[in-house]
């Protein structure tokens, strides 16, 4: 509800309201900064598979698909707003393009020889397989009782820990730079964090609501700075010279064009049961992972569990979506659990905010000079914020398992969904001398076992008389 100011008229919504509509200047910033929070995550998939396709023919099209990926996240993100018919949750999520395909889809490019003919399957296989996902969420409320919070908080206390790993390889400037874990990046991303704690906890209003991308501008400028007093190159231990990873590529951002039109159908769908098969199994584990991300969100945003009409349009949401993400050549389109932590993390829910954000995402699929410039942020930067908004995912499945009275058969629920479950997909080399399609769903992260053993237990395990 929007409260009446003095004279009678509408007030301006709360941030911390879902509707309710805010000023520009309160709603871009608290938007940017979902948008700063999940942007080299949602063009990382698309890198890594074209990559592992290994053919020239991808270099013409790389920044096609890299633009598509900005726009069909900012598309579907309004659609998951908003709404369209049963399409759509209504809540603050953030989507974009799933790095949860990556193994199975590296998989595909394997059996399937590589090249335009491999990733032609992968979009074949994700057109179909998100219309499989969509089926999925319309009868998503029977299969409700199967999702109380003690599963879905145990998914979501997963999706955290999982995620942490990732935040703390980006504090250090990313796993892949030659620098990782030097001073100079550590130092970085701990400035970022002080500075997002100093304006979370020291001061009010839009400085505060907006800390996340405050602290990522200040990572910027100190940057620009330390690019002026320090050597932006060093050499590894076999001699050869490189960049370190917290300078700023101003060249990239220089040669990027002003405006671009997106391609449709840059590749064509190639129909394989080869891709196919493996896909559709993915497509319902993501399914179980969103369920995960909107409770969490809910939960840690709100301080409600999600309603059938939430999960379900937000499951049909996101198979929909990617199946027109893979009409534009693109990865699935997923809720990314980044942003849930920024939600969780400072409260701001309000669906017009989250909805600049997805416009700035659909502008940076149509200006690239634009997108360059988001693009060229150091991973130190970002982990600064990285760390913070994981850890606050990892609270809020704690806040939804403690929802229910932590009874003997909850405690033995969570404690095994994460013992054996987390233990699996962080260990994955115990399921070598299993099939390999056993390994590429439950040995990629803990999120997919963890959430099939508490679902599991949940079902077996007889409930405690009251």
């Amino acid at each position: 509800m929007r409260e009446k100011n003095a004279n009678g008229g509408a007030a301006v919504g709360s941030p911390y309201q879902f509707e309710g509509k805010l000023p520009l200047k309160q709603a871009i910033p608290l938007g940017l900064q979902h948008v700063l929070a999940m942007f080299v995550g949602n063009l990382t998939p698309i890198l890594i598979i074209t990559a592992a396709c290994g053919t020239e023919e991808f270099a013409s099209i790389q920044v096609s698909l890299l633009q598509n990926a900005m726009l069909i996240a900012g598309i579907v993100t309004l659609v998951q707003l908003f709404s369209i018919g049963p399409i759509g949750g209504k809540v603050p999520i953030i989507m974009g393009t799933s790095s949860g395909f990556i193994g199975v889809f590296q998989s595909v490019v394997n059996v399937m020889g590589g090249g335009v003919l491999a990733y032609g399957a992968i979009m074949g296989a994700s057109l179909i397989g998100g219309l499989f996902e969509t089926v999925l969420g319309a009868f998503l409320k029977p299969l409700r009782r199967f999702f109380p919070s003690v599963v879905t908080g145990t998914v979501v206390l997963s999706i955290g820990l999982s995620l942490i790993g990732v935040g703390v390889a980006s504090f250090g400037g990313g796993s892949s730079a030659k620098d990782y874990g030097s001073v100079e990046n550590l130092l970085i991303a701990l400035a970022v964090m002080i500075v997002i704690l100093a304006l979370k906890h020291g001061t009010k209003g839009l400085t505060s609501s907006s800390c996340i991308l405050f602290g990522i501008i200040f990572g910027y400028v100190l940057c620009a700075v330390l690019g002026l007093i320090l050597p932006h190159t060093a050499v590894d231990a076999e001699g050869v010279e490189y960049t370190k990873a917290w300078v700023l590529n101003w060249d990239k951002v220089a040669s990027a064009s002003w405006f671009a039109i997106p391609e449709i159908l840059p590749v064509k769908p190639v129909f394989d049961l080869r891709a196919i098969i493996p896909v559709l199994i993915m497509f319902i584990v993501t399914a179980v992972e969103t369920v995960g991300d909107i409770s969490g969100c809910i939960e840690g945003g709100m301080g409600r569990e999600a309603t059938d009409s939430e999960l379900a349009g937000g499951v049909m949401c996101d198979g929909l979506g990617s199946s027109f993400a893979a009409l534009f050549g693109v990865l699935p389109n997923t809720s990314f659990s980044q942003n849930v932590g920024l939600v969780t993390m400072t409260k701001i829910v309000n669906r017009f905010a989250l909805a600049c954000g997805a416009v700035f995402l659909i502008l940076c699929g149509l200006l690239p000079k634009l997108a360059a410039l988001v693009s060229i942020m150091p991973q130190s930067v970002l982990g600064g914020a990285a760390v913070i908004m994981f850890a606050s995912i990892v609270m809020s499945g704690i806040q939804l398992i403690t929802k229910e009275p932590l009874t003997g058969r909850n405690m033995t629920i969570v404690s095994v969904a994460l013992g054996l479950g987390y233990g699996l997909g962080a260990n994955s080399a115990v399921l070598a001398g299993l099939p390999q399609f056993v390994t590429l769903i439950f040995g990629g992260s803990g999120i997919v076992p963890a959430a099939l053993v508490a679902i599991i237990l949940n079902v077996v395990l007889p409930k405690e008389e009251a």
